[in-house]
């Protein structure tokens, strides 16, 4: 997909179906590798602050969220991605950031308003991770 298309599309809002965000952001799949190296790295994805999961490597994993271990198992590729993007579209009342919205948030830094935690391909290389988690 055209970069100028892709970026047309994230204009529009992405597609949620139920409880899902079936399509990518990018319109292309993400890097497994990549996505660990985001849900591991403190200053990036910040996941292992409230998540804890088959990661030995790690110490002082989460205990706020649900393990991550197994996450591909209990849910889909569109699920997941859901979650990451905004999670209060599933539960209003999570404590967990929207990743991917700019728009309504409380308390936003002036040097971060506008801008998303996670650009669309690191989401997509989360997703494309967390989806091996079985």
């Amino acid at each position: 997909m055209k970069a100028w298309l892709a970026a047309l599309a994230l204009a529009a809002g992405p597609v949620v179906a139920s409880d899902s965000l079936p399509k990518s952001l990018t319109g292309a799949s993400g890097d497994p590798v990549s996505g660990k190296k985001i849900v591991l790295d403190r200053h990036v994805g910040l996941c292992l602050l409230c998540h804890s999961g088959p990661f030995p490597e790690e110490r002082f994993q989460g205990n706020l969220a649900p393990s991550l271990a197994g996450v591909g198992s209990r849910l889909s590729e569109g699920q997941i991605r859901l979650r990451i993007v905004d999670a209060s579209r599933v539960n209003p009342q999570t404590i967990m950031p929207p990743y991917f919205r700019t728009e309504g948030l409380e308390r936003v830094a002036p040097a971060y308003r506008g801008k998303t935690v996670l650009t669309a391909q690191q989401i997509e290389d989360v997703v494309s991770y967390l989806v091996t988690l079985k």
